[in-house]
Protein backbone atom coordinates (compact mmCIF):
# COMPACT_ATOMS: atom_id res chain seq x y z
CA UNK A 1 0.00 0.00 0.00
CA UNK A 2 2.85 2.44 0.90
CA UNK A 3 4.71 1.62 -2.33
CA UNK A 4 1.55 2.35 -4.35
CA UNK A 5 1.13 5.76 -2.66
CA UNK A 6 4.79 6.55 -3.34
CA UNK A 7 4.37 5.54 -7.00
CA UNK A 8 1.29 7.76 -7.38
CA UNK A 9 3.03 10.78 -5.79
CA UNK A 10 6.04 10.30 -8.06
CA UNK A 11 3.86 10.17 -11.18
CA UNK A 12 1.96 13.30 -10.08
CA UNK A 13 5.25 15.17 -9.41
CA UNK A 14 6.67 14.25 -12.81
CA UNK A 15 3.52 15.33 -14.62
CA UNK A 16 3.41 18.65 -12.78
CA UNK A 17 6.98 19.36 -13.84
CA UNK A 18 6.47 18.26 -17.44
CA UNK A 19 8.62 15.16 -17.16
CA UNK A 20 5.75 12.79 -17.87
CA UNK A 21 2.86 13.37 -20.27
CA UNK A 22 -0.17 11.15 -20.64
CA UNK A 23 -0.05 9.09 -23.78
CA UNK A 24 -0.37 5.59 -25.15
CA UNK A 25 2.57 4.37 -23.07
CA UNK A 26 0.53 4.96 -19.91
CA UNK A 27 -2.02 2.40 -20.97
CA UNK A 28 0.11 -0.40 -22.48
CA UNK A 29 0.93 0.38 -26.10
CA UNK A 30 2.06 -2.08 -28.68
CA UNK A 31 5.69 -1.23 -28.07
CA UNK A 32 5.49 -1.93 -24.35
CA UNK A 33 3.51 -5.11 -25.02
CA UNK A 34 6.09 -6.23 -27.56
CA UNK A 35 8.86 -5.49 -25.07
CA UNK A 36 7.09 -7.62 -22.46
CA UNK A 37 6.53 -10.50 -24.85
CA UNK A 38 10.16 -10.43 -26.00
CA UNK A 39 11.28 -11.10 -22.43
CA UNK A 40 9.26 -14.37 -22.30
CA UNK A 41 11.16 -17.51 -23.25
CA UNK A 42 9.67 -20.59 -24.94
CA UNK A 43 9.99 -22.46 -21.64
CA UNK A 44 7.43 -20.08 -20.17
CA UNK A 45 4.88 -21.00 -22.84
CA UNK A 46 5.57 -24.71 -22.40
CA UNK A 47 5.11 -24.41 -18.63
CA UNK A 48 1.99 -22.29 -19.02
CA UNK A 49 0.22 -24.58 -21.48
CA UNK A 50 1.38 -27.73 -19.69
CA UNK A 51 0.07 -26.50 -16.35
CA UNK A 52 -3.24 -25.50 -17.92
CA UNK A 53 -3.55 -28.93 -19.52
CA UNK A 54 -2.78 -30.68 -16.23
CA UNK A 55 -5.33 -28.64 -14.26
CA UNK A 56 -8.08 -29.07 -16.85
CA UNK A 57 -7.28 -32.80 -17.03
CA UNK A 58 -7.68 -33.17 -13.27
CA UNK A 59 -10.97 -31.28 -13.41
CA UNK A 60 -12.11 -33.55 -16.25
CA UNK A 61 -11.27 -36.71 -14.30
CA UNK A 62 -13.08 -35.48 -11.19
CA UNK A 63 -16.14 -34.35 -13.19
CA UNK A 64 -16.34 -37.71 -14.99
CA UNK A 65 -16.04 -39.64 -11.73
CA UNK A 66 -18.72 -37.50 -10.07
CA UNK A 67 -21.03 -37.87 -13.07
CA UNK A 68 -20.62 -41.67 -13.14
CA UNK A 69 -21.33 -41.94 -9.41
CA UNK A 70 -24.08 -39.38 -8.90
CA UNK A 71 -25.42 -38.81 -12.41
CA UNK A 72 -24.84 -35.04 -12.47
CA UNK A 73 -22.07 -32.51 -12.99
CA UNK A 74 -20.38 -31.26 -9.81
CA UNK A 75 -19.80 -27.76 -11.20
CA UNK A 76 -23.37 -27.57 -12.45
CA UNK A 77 -24.74 -28.79 -9.13
CA UNK A 78 -22.69 -26.28 -7.14
CA UNK A 79 -23.66 -23.43 -9.44
CA UNK A 80 -27.36 -24.28 -9.26
CA UNK A 81 -27.47 -25.07 -5.53
CA UNK A 82 -25.20 -22.37 -4.12
CA UNK A 83 -24.32 -19.67 -6.64
CA UNK A 84 -27.79 -19.29 -8.14
CA UNK A 85 -29.48 -18.28 -4.84
CA UNK A 86 -26.65 -15.83 -4.13
CA UNK A 87 -27.18 -14.20 -7.52
CA UNK A 88 -30.92 -13.88 -6.91
CA UNK A 89 -32.06 -16.86 -8.99
CA UNK A 90 -35.13 -18.93 -8.24
CA UNK A 91 -34.65 -22.34 -6.73
CA UNK A 92 -36.02 -24.84 -9.17
CA UNK A 93 -36.82 -27.32 -6.45
CA UNK A 94 -39.42 -25.05 -4.88
CA UNK A 95 -42.70 -24.51 -6.67
CA UNK A 96 -42.94 -21.11 -8.32
CA UNK A 97 -46.70 -21.00 -8.03
CA UNK A 98 -48.19 -21.67 -4.60
CA UNK A 99 -51.59 -22.32 -6.11
CA UNK A 100 -50.60 -25.67 -7.60
CA UNK A 101 -53.41 -27.50 -9.32
CA UNK A 102 -54.77 -30.71 -7.85
CA UNK A 103 -53.61 -32.70 -10.86
CA UNK A 104 -50.03 -31.58 -10.45
CA UNK A 105 -50.15 -32.31 -6.71
CA UNK A 106 -51.49 -35.79 -7.38
CA UNK A 107 -48.76 -36.33 -9.97
CA UNK A 108 -46.08 -35.29 -7.50
CA UNK A 109 -47.55 -37.55 -4.84
CA UNK A 110 -47.57 -40.45 -7.25
CA UNK A 111 -43.93 -39.84 -8.18
CA UNK A 112 -42.97 -39.92 -4.52
CA UNK A 113 -44.91 -43.14 -3.93
CA UNK A 114 -43.35 -44.79 -6.97
CA UNK A 115 -39.90 -44.05 -5.58
CA UNK A 116 -40.72 -46.05 -2.47
CA UNK A 117 -38.43 -49.03 -1.91
CA UNK A 118 -40.27 -52.35 -1.72
CA UNK A 119 -39.19 -55.73 -0.40
CA UNK A 120 -38.33 -58.12 -3.21
CA UNK A 121 -40.98 -60.90 -3.18
CA UNK A 122 -38.49 -63.34 -4.72
CA UNK A 123 -35.45 -62.42 -2.64
CA UNK A 124 -32.84 -65.13 -2.26
CA UNK A 125 -31.53 -66.78 0.92
CA UNK A 126 -28.51 -65.08 2.44
CA UNK A 127 -26.71 -68.16 3.67
CA UNK A 128 -27.56 -70.58 0.87
CA UNK A 129 -27.37 -68.20 -2.09
CA UNK A 130 -25.96 -64.72 -1.43
CA UNK A 131 -23.10 -65.96 0.80
CA UNK A 132 -22.28 -68.75 -1.63
CA UNK A 133 -21.86 -66.15 -4.37
CA UNK A 134 -19.48 -64.24 -2.11
CA UNK A 135 -17.45 -67.37 -1.37
CA UNK A 136 -17.06 -68.15 -5.08
CA UNK A 137 -16.47 -64.67 -6.54
CA UNK A 138 -15.23 -62.63 -3.56
CA UNK A 139 -17.84 -59.98 -4.34
CA UNK A 140 -20.57 -58.73 -2.05
CA UNK A 141 -23.93 -58.97 -3.86
CA UNK A 142 -25.79 -56.92 -1.23
CA UNK A 143 -25.16 -53.30 -0.31
CA UNK A 144 -25.15 -51.97 3.21
CA UNK A 145 -28.23 -49.88 2.44
CA UNK A 146 -30.11 -52.97 1.25
CA UNK A 147 -29.18 -55.02 4.32
CA UNK A 148 -30.08 -52.13 6.61
CA UNK A 149 -33.55 -52.02 5.05
CA UNK A 150 -33.88 -55.77 5.64
CA UNK A 151 -32.94 -55.30 9.29
CA UNK A 152 -35.69 -52.70 9.63
CA UNK A 153 -38.17 -55.07 7.96
CA UNK A 154 -37.27 -57.89 10.33
CA UNK A 155 -37.78 -55.66 13.34
CA UNK A 156 -41.18 -54.64 11.95
CA UNK A 157 -42.29 -58.19 11.08
CA UNK A 158 -40.88 -60.20 13.97
CA UNK A 159 -40.95 -57.95 17.05
CA UNK A 160 -43.58 -56.22 19.18
CA UNK A 161 -43.73 -54.18 22.38
CA UNK A 162 -44.43 -57.20 24.59
CA UNK A 163 -41.30 -59.16 23.62
CA UNK A 164 -39.75 -58.44 27.01
CA UNK A 165 -42.30 -60.78 28.59
CA UNK A 166 -40.74 -63.82 26.89
CA UNK A 167 -36.94 -64.23 27.35
CA UNK A 168 -36.35 -65.82 23.93
CA UNK A 169 -38.23 -63.04 22.13
CA UNK A 170 -36.29 -60.44 24.12
CA UNK A 171 -33.02 -61.97 22.91
CA UNK A 172 -34.26 -62.06 19.31
CA UNK A 173 -35.36 -58.44 19.54
CA UNK A 174 -31.71 -57.53 20.17
CA UNK A 175 -30.50 -60.03 17.57
CA UNK A 176 -32.45 -58.36 14.72
CA UNK A 177 -30.68 -55.09 15.55
CA UNK A 178 -27.19 -56.59 15.42
CA UNK A 179 -25.05 -55.64 12.45
CA UNK A 180 -22.58 -58.49 12.81
CA UNK A 181 -23.99 -61.70 11.22
CA UNK A 182 -22.13 -63.97 13.64
CA UNK A 183 -23.56 -62.05 16.60
CA UNK A 184 -27.07 -62.54 15.20
CA UNK A 185 -26.53 -66.27 14.70
CA UNK A 186 -25.10 -66.65 18.22
CA UNK A 187 -28.09 -64.83 19.68
CA UNK A 188 -30.48 -67.14 17.79
CA UNK A 189 -28.77 -70.21 19.23
CA UNK A 190 -28.96 -68.63 22.68
CA UNK A 191 -32.71 -68.06 22.25
CA UNK A 192 -33.25 -71.70 21.17
CA UNK A 193 -31.55 -72.90 24.35
CA UNK A 194 -34.38 -71.27 26.32
CA UNK A 195 -37.34 -72.45 24.19
CA UNK A 196 -38.48 -73.26 20.66
CA UNK A 197 -38.47 -69.76 19.16
CA UNK A 198 -39.89 -69.40 15.65
CA UNK A 199 -37.98 -66.19 14.85
CA UNK A 200 -34.70 -67.81 15.96
CA UNK A 201 -35.25 -70.64 13.48
CA UNK A 202 -36.04 -68.05 10.80
CA UNK A 203 -32.75 -66.25 11.35
CA UNK A 204 -30.76 -69.49 11.23
CA UNK A 205 -32.57 -70.62 8.07
CA UNK A 206 -31.92 -67.31 6.37
CA UNK A 207 -28.31 -66.71 7.38
CA UNK A 208 -26.64 -69.87 8.72
CA UNK A 209 -28.04 -72.58 6.43
CA UNK A 210 -25.69 -73.16 3.49
CA UNK A 211 -28.13 -75.18 1.35
CA UNK A 212 -31.80 -74.86 0.47
CA UNK A 213 -32.53 -78.28 2.01
CA UNK A 214 -31.02 -77.20 5.32
CA UNK A 215 -32.98 -73.96 5.20
CA UNK A 216 -36.19 -75.91 4.54
CA UNK A 217 -35.54 -78.14 7.55
CA UNK A 218 -35.10 -75.10 9.81
CA UNK A 219 -38.21 -73.43 8.41
CA UNK A 220 -40.26 -76.56 9.16
CA UNK A 221 -39.10 -76.35 12.78
CA UNK A 222 -39.99 -72.65 12.74
CA UNK A 223 -43.44 -73.52 11.37
CA UNK A 224 -44.11 -75.93 14.22
CA UNK A 225 -43.13 -73.31 16.82
CA UNK A 226 -44.88 -70.49 14.98
CA UNK A 227 -48.22 -72.33 14.70
CA UNK A 228 -48.25 -72.92 18.46
CA UNK A 229 -47.64 -69.23 19.19
CA UNK A 230 -50.28 -68.24 16.62
CA UNK A 231 -52.98 -70.44 18.17
CA UNK A 232 -52.27 -69.14 21.67
CA UNK A 233 -52.25 -65.47 20.62
CA UNK A 234 -55.40 -65.96 18.51
CA UNK A 235 -57.35 -66.94 21.58
CA UNK A 236 -56.16 -63.91 23.54
CA UNK A 237 -56.16 -61.23 20.80
CA UNK A 238 -59.34 -59.53 22.08
CA UNK A 239 -58.15 -59.22 25.68
CA UNK A 240 -56.25 -55.97 25.06
CA UNK A 241 -53.96 -54.04 22.75
CA UNK A 242 -50.92 -55.92 24.02
CA UNK A 243 -52.38 -59.31 23.02
CA UNK A 244 -53.57 -57.86 19.71
CA UNK A 245 -50.00 -56.74 18.91
CA UNK A 246 -48.72 -60.22 19.78
CA UNK A 247 -51.28 -61.81 17.47
CA UNK A 248 -50.36 -59.45 14.65
CA UNK A 249 -46.67 -60.29 15.11
CA UNK A 250 -47.39 -64.06 15.23
CA UNK A 251 -49.47 -63.74 12.05
CA UNK A 252 -46.59 -62.01 10.24
CA UNK A 253 -44.18 -64.71 11.42
CA UNK A 254 -46.48 -67.53 10.28
CA UNK A 255 -47.07 -66.02 6.83
CA UNK A 256 -43.34 -65.36 6.38
CA UNK A 257 -42.45 -68.97 7.29
CA UNK A 258 -45.04 -70.50 4.96
CA UNK A 259 -43.97 -68.22 2.11
CA UNK A 260 -40.31 -69.17 2.51
CA UNK A 261 -41.23 -72.86 2.74
CA UNK A 262 -43.12 -72.48 -0.55
CA UNK A 263 -40.06 -70.84 -2.09
CA UNK A 264 -37.88 -73.73 -0.84
CA UNK A 265 -40.24 -76.19 -2.51
CA UNK A 266 -40.07 -74.16 -5.73
CA UNK A 267 -36.27 -74.12 -5.67
CA UNK A 268 -36.10 -77.86 -4.96
CA UNK A 269 -38.32 -78.68 -7.94
CA UNK A 270 -41.56 -79.40 -6.08
CA UNK A 271 -43.42 -76.70 -7.98
CA UNK A 272 -46.97 -78.05 -7.59
CA UNK A 273 -46.52 -78.24 -3.86
CA UNK A 274 -45.23 -74.67 -3.89
CA UNK A 275 -48.26 -73.50 -5.91
CA UNK A 276 -50.66 -75.09 -3.41
CA UNK A 277 -48.94 -73.40 -0.47
CA UNK A 278 -48.92 -70.02 -2.24
CA UNK A 279 -52.62 -70.29 -3.10
CA UNK A 280 -53.41 -70.93 0.54
CA UNK A 281 -51.31 -67.93 1.52
CA UNK A 282 -53.10 -65.68 -0.96
CA UNK A 283 -56.46 -66.73 0.51
CA UNK A 284 -55.12 -66.20 4.02
CA UNK A 285 -53.81 -62.77 3.03
CA UNK A 286 -57.23 -61.77 1.67
CA UNK A 287 -58.98 -62.96 4.85
CA UNK A 288 -56.69 -61.06 7.22
CA UNK A 289 -56.73 -57.28 7.21
CA UNK A 290 -53.24 -56.66 8.49
CA UNK A 291 -51.51 -54.05 6.28
CA UNK A 292 -48.09 -55.69 6.58
CA UNK A 293 -49.30 -58.84 4.80
CA UNK A 294 -49.70 -56.89 1.55
CA UNK A 295 -45.96 -56.13 1.62
CA UNK A 296 -45.14 -59.78 0.91
CA UNK A 297 -46.78 -59.67 -2.59
CA UNK A 298 -47.27 -63.44 -2.53
CA UNK A 299 -49.19 -63.33 -5.81
CA UNK A 300 -45.92 -62.57 -7.61
CA UNK A 301 -44.42 -65.79 -6.22
CA UNK A 302 -47.55 -67.59 -7.38
CA UNK A 303 -47.32 -66.15 -10.89
CA UNK A 304 -43.71 -67.29 -11.28
CA UNK A 305 -44.51 -70.82 -10.12
CA UNK A 306 -47.55 -71.09 -12.42
CA UNK A 307 -45.42 -69.96 -15.36
CA UNK A 308 -42.94 -72.69 -14.50
CA UNK A 309 -45.78 -75.22 -14.73
CA UNK A 310 -46.89 -73.52 -18.01
CA UNK A 311 -50.37 -73.23 -16.50
CA UNK A 312 -51.24 -70.12 -18.46
CA UNK A 313 -54.97 -70.25 -17.74
CA UNK A 314 -54.34 -69.96 -14.00
CA UNK A 315 -51.79 -67.20 -14.67
CA UNK A 316 -54.50 -65.27 -16.52
CA UNK A 317 -56.89 -65.80 -13.61
CA UNK A 318 -54.37 -64.40 -11.12
CA UNK A 319 -53.70 -61.43 -13.39
CA UNK A 320 -57.42 -60.73 -13.66
CA UNK A 321 -57.51 -60.39 -9.87
CA UNK A 322 -54.35 -58.32 -9.35
CA UNK A 323 -53.91 -56.38 -12.62
CA UNK A 324 -56.52 -53.87 -11.54
CA UNK A 325 -56.42 -50.11 -11.99
CA UNK A 326 -56.88 -49.59 -8.25
CA UNK A 327 -53.95 -51.82 -7.28
CA UNK A 328 -50.26 -50.91 -7.51
CA UNK A 329 -48.50 -52.26 -10.57
CA UNK A 330 -45.19 -54.06 -10.82
CA UNK A 331 -42.91 -55.35 -13.55
CA UNK A 332 -44.13 -58.89 -12.84
CA UNK A 333 -47.76 -57.90 -13.43
CA UNK A 334 -47.12 -55.84 -16.57
CA UNK A 335 -44.61 -58.13 -18.29
CA UNK A 336 -46.52 -61.31 -17.46
CA UNK A 337 -49.61 -59.79 -19.06
CA UNK A 338 -47.48 -58.90 -22.10
CA UNK A 339 -46.07 -62.45 -22.23
CA UNK A 340 -49.53 -64.01 -22.28
CA UNK A 341 -50.69 -61.78 -25.13
CA UNK A 342 -47.42 -62.28 -27.02
CA UNK A 343 -47.78 -66.06 -26.63
CA UNK A 344 -50.93 -65.99 -28.78
CA UNK A 345 -49.16 -64.54 -31.84
CA UNK A 346 -45.38 -64.80 -31.32
CA UNK A 347 -44.88 -68.22 -32.93
CA UNK A 348 -46.14 -66.92 -36.30
CA UNK A 349 -45.02 -63.30 -36.04
CA UNK A 350 -42.75 -61.96 -38.78
CA UNK A 351 -41.77 -58.29 -39.00
CA UNK A 352 -41.55 -58.48 -42.80
CA UNK A 353 -45.04 -59.94 -43.12
CA UNK A 354 -46.44 -57.48 -40.58
CA UNK A 355 -44.98 -54.53 -42.52
CA UNK A 356 -46.66 -55.78 -45.74
CA UNK A 357 -50.14 -56.67 -44.47
CA UNK A 358 -50.25 -54.67 -41.24
CA UNK A 359 -50.83 -55.94 -37.73
CA UNK A 360 -53.80 -58.13 -36.90
CA UNK A 361 -55.99 -57.41 -33.88
CA UNK A 362 -54.22 -60.02 -31.73
CA UNK A 363 -50.80 -58.74 -32.78
CA UNK A 364 -51.86 -55.17 -32.03
CA UNK A 365 -53.00 -56.22 -28.56
CA UNK A 366 -49.67 -57.95 -27.96
CA UNK A 367 -47.68 -54.92 -29.12
CA UNK A 368 -49.77 -52.60 -26.94
CA UNK A 369 -49.20 -54.88 -23.95
CA UNK A 370 -45.45 -54.79 -24.58
CA UNK A 371 -45.52 -51.00 -24.88
CA UNK A 372 -47.45 -50.79 -21.61
CA UNK A 373 -44.90 -52.98 -19.84
CA UNK A 374 -41.93 -51.09 -21.28
CA UNK A 375 -43.44 -47.77 -20.25
CA UNK A 376 -43.81 -49.04 -16.68
CA UNK A 377 -40.23 -50.34 -16.50
CA UNK A 378 -38.02 -49.55 -19.52
CA UNK A 379 -34.99 -51.39 -18.09
CA UNK A 380 -36.39 -54.93 -18.35
CA UNK A 381 -36.04 -55.56 -22.15
CA UNK A 382 -32.26 -55.18 -22.08
CA UNK A 383 -32.02 -58.01 -19.56
CA UNK A 384 -34.59 -60.22 -21.28
CA UNK A 385 -32.83 -59.73 -24.64
CA UNK A 386 -29.48 -60.32 -22.88
CA UNK A 387 -28.12 -56.94 -23.91
CA UNK A 388 -27.01 -56.42 -20.29
CA UNK A 389 -25.59 -59.02 -17.94
CA UNK A 390 -27.65 -60.12 -14.96
CA UNK A 391 -26.54 -60.10 -11.33
CA UNK A 392 -28.15 -61.53 -8.21
CA UNK A 393 -31.28 -59.53 -7.39
CA UNK A 394 -31.20 -57.38 -4.25
CA UNK A 395 -33.40 -57.93 -1.21
CA UNK A 396 -35.25 -54.69 -1.96
CA UNK A 397 -36.34 -53.22 -5.26
CA UNK A 398 -37.48 -49.88 -6.58
CA UNK A 399 -40.55 -50.12 -8.77
CA UNK A 400 -39.89 -48.92 -12.33
CA UNK A 401 -36.16 -48.98 -11.54
CA UNK A 402 -33.17 -51.06 -12.58
CA UNK A 403 -33.33 -53.12 -9.37
CA UNK A 404 -36.86 -54.28 -10.17
CA UNK A 405 -35.81 -55.10 -13.74
CA UNK A 406 -32.97 -57.30 -12.46
CA UNK A 407 -35.27 -59.08 -9.99
CA UNK A 408 -37.87 -59.75 -12.68
CA UNK A 409 -35.49 -60.89 -15.42
CA UNK A 410 -33.50 -63.10 -13.02
CA UNK A 411 -36.54 -65.36 -12.47
CA UNK A 412 -38.66 -64.79 -15.60
CA UNK A 413 -36.11 -64.89 -18.43
CA UNK A 414 -36.57 -68.67 -18.70
CA UNK A 415 -40.34 -68.24 -19.10
CA UNK A 416 -39.89 -65.81 -22.01
CA UNK A 417 -37.43 -68.21 -23.65
CA UNK A 418 -39.90 -71.04 -23.29
CA UNK A 419 -42.57 -69.21 -25.34
CA UNK A 420 -41.54 -69.53 -29.00
CA UNK A 421 -41.01 -66.16 -30.69
CA UNK A 422 -41.82 -64.08 -27.59
CA UNK A 423 -38.34 -62.58 -27.34
CA UNK A 424 -38.33 -61.92 -31.09
CA UNK A 425 -41.58 -59.99 -30.80
CA UNK A 426 -40.19 -58.07 -27.83
CA UNK A 427 -37.01 -57.28 -29.78
CA UNK A 428 -38.98 -55.91 -32.74
CA UNK A 429 -41.43 -53.76 -30.80
CA UNK A 430 -40.10 -52.59 -27.43
CA UNK A 431 -38.24 -49.51 -28.69
CA UNK A 432 -41.42 -48.19 -30.29
CA UNK A 433 -42.62 -47.29 -26.79
CA UNK A 434 -40.25 -44.34 -26.61
CA UNK A 435 -41.83 -42.69 -29.65
CA UNK A 436 -45.11 -42.43 -27.74
CA UNK A 437 -43.47 -40.80 -24.72
CA UNK A 438 -40.84 -38.37 -26.05
CA UNK A 439 -40.66 -36.60 -22.67
CA UNK A 440 -41.09 -39.40 -20.11
CA UNK A 441 -40.13 -37.24 -17.13
CA UNK A 442 -42.89 -34.75 -17.92
CA UNK A 443 -45.78 -36.80 -19.25
CA UNK A 444 -46.55 -40.50 -19.52
CA UNK A 445 -48.92 -42.39 -21.81
CA UNK A 446 -50.58 -45.03 -19.60
CA UNK A 447 -48.77 -44.32 -16.34
CA UNK A 448 -47.59 -41.30 -14.44
CA UNK A 449 -44.38 -39.60 -15.65
CA UNK A 450 -41.28 -41.64 -15.04
CA UNK A 451 -39.88 -40.74 -11.59
CA UNK A 452 -36.54 -38.95 -11.52
CA UNK A 453 -35.40 -40.57 -8.27
CA UNK A 454 -34.84 -44.10 -9.60
CA UNK A 455 -31.18 -43.72 -10.51
CA UNK A 456 -30.13 -42.49 -7.06
CA UNK A 457 -32.06 -45.20 -5.22
CA UNK A 458 -30.83 -47.96 -7.55
CA UNK A 459 -27.22 -46.92 -6.98
CA UNK A 460 -27.83 -47.45 -3.26
CA UNK A 461 -29.53 -50.82 -3.74
CA UNK A 462 -27.24 -52.38 -6.36
CA UNK A 463 -23.57 -53.32 -5.85
CA UNK A 464 -20.75 -51.14 -7.14
CA UNK A 465 -19.59 -53.63 -9.79
CA UNK A 466 -22.94 -53.38 -11.59
CA UNK A 467 -23.46 -50.62 -14.15
CA UNK A 468 -26.81 -49.10 -13.26
CA UNK A 469 -29.21 -48.70 -16.17
CA UNK A 470 -30.35 -45.08 -16.51
CA UNK A 471 -33.56 -43.92 -18.17
CA UNK A 472 -33.92 -41.59 -19.94
CA UNK A 473 -30.31 -41.67 -21.04
CA UNK A 474 -28.51 -38.57 -19.85
CA UNK A 475 -26.26 -36.60 -22.14
CA UNK A 476 -22.82 -35.61 -20.93
CA UNK A 477 -22.94 -32.31 -19.03
CA UNK A 478 -21.54 -29.22 -20.72
CA UNK A 479 -18.73 -28.83 -18.19
CA UNK A 480 -17.35 -32.32 -18.93
CA UNK A 481 -17.27 -31.55 -22.66
CA UNK A 482 -15.78 -28.12 -21.99
CA UNK A 483 -12.99 -29.42 -19.73
CA UNK A 484 -12.26 -32.25 -22.18
CA UNK A 485 -11.86 -29.73 -25.02
CA UNK A 486 -9.79 -27.38 -22.87
CA UNK A 487 -7.52 -30.20 -21.73
CA UNK A 488 -6.98 -31.43 -25.30
CA UNK A 489 -6.37 -27.92 -26.65
CA UNK A 490 -3.85 -26.91 -23.97
CA UNK A 491 -2.06 -30.27 -24.23
CA UNK A 492 -1.72 -29.75 -27.97
CA UNK A 493 -0.37 -26.22 -27.41
CA UNK A 494 2.14 -27.52 -24.86
CA UNK A 495 3.36 -30.18 -27.31
CA UNK A 496 3.66 -27.73 -30.21
CA UNK A 497 5.46 -25.16 -28.05
CA UNK A 498 7.92 -27.79 -26.90
CA UNK A 499 8.61 -28.97 -30.46
CA UNK A 500 8.56 -25.58 -32.22
CA UNK A 501 9.38 -22.93 -29.56
CA UNK A 502 10.33 -20.07 -31.91
CA UNK A 503 7.37 -20.49 -34.23
CA UNK A 504 4.91 -20.78 -31.34
CA UNK A 505 6.47 -17.70 -29.71
CA UNK A 506 5.76 -15.69 -32.86
CA UNK A 507 2.19 -16.98 -32.92
CA UNK A 508 1.72 -16.13 -29.23
CA UNK A 509 3.00 -12.57 -29.73
CA UNK A 510 0.82 -12.08 -32.77
CA UNK A 511 -2.23 -13.46 -30.92
CA UNK A 512 -1.74 -11.24 -27.87
CA UNK A 513 -1.06 -8.19 -30.04
CA UNK A 514 -4.25 -8.83 -31.98
CA UNK A 515 -6.13 -9.40 -28.73
CA UNK A 516 -5.06 -6.06 -27.22
CA UNK A 517 -5.27 -4.06 -30.47
CA UNK A 518 -8.94 -3.00 -29.99
CA UNK A 519 -8.18 -1.83 -26.45
CA UNK A 520 -5.20 0.21 -27.61
CA UNK A 521 -7.28 1.70 -30.41
CA UNK A 522 -10.02 2.74 -27.98
CA UNK A 523 -7.54 4.28 -25.55
CA UNK A 524 -5.89 6.27 -28.33
CA UNK A 525 -9.27 7.61 -29.44
CA UNK A 526 -10.17 8.54 -25.88
CA UNK A 527 -6.83 10.37 -25.41
CA UNK A 528 -7.30 12.28 -28.66
CA UNK A 529 -10.81 13.42 -27.72
CA UNK A 530 -10.33 14.31 -24.05
CA UNK A 531 -8.27 17.44 -23.24
CA UNK A 532 -4.90 17.00 -21.54
CA UNK A 533 -6.05 19.11 -18.57
CA UNK A 534 -8.62 16.43 -17.75
CA UNK A 535 -5.85 13.87 -17.51
CA UNK A 536 -4.04 16.19 -15.06
CA UNK A 537 -7.19 16.32 -12.92
CA UNK A 538 -7.65 12.52 -13.09
CA UNK A 539 -4.08 11.88 -12.03
CA UNK A 540 -4.54 14.19 -9.03
CA UNK A 541 -7.56 12.20 -7.78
Amino acid sequence: MNSWVLFSDTCRYRMENGWLTPGPAMFGTESSLSMFLNTLTPKFYVALTGTSSLISGLILIFEWWYFRKYGTSFIEQVSVSHLRPLLGGVDSSSPSNPNTSNGEADSNRQSVSECKVWRNPLNLFRGAEYNRYTWVTGREPLTYYDMNLSAQDHQTFFTCDSDHLRPADAIMQKAWRERNPQARISAAHEALELEDCATAYILLAEEEATTIMEAERLFKQALKAGEGCYRRSQQLQHHGTQYEAQHRRDTNVLVYIKRRLAMCSRKLGRTREAVKMMRDLCVFQLMKEFPLLSMFNIHENLLESLLELQNYADVQAVLAKYDDISLPKSATICYTAALLKARAVSDKFSPEAASRRGLSTAEMNAVEAIHRAVEFNPHVPKYLLEMKSLILPPEHILKRGDSEAIAYAFFHLQHWKRVEGALNLLHCTWEGTFRMIPYPLEKGHLFYPYPICTETADRELLPMFHEVSVYPKKELPFFILFTAGLCSFTAMLALLTHQFPELMGVFAKAFLSTLFAPLNFIMEKVESILPSSLWHQLTRI
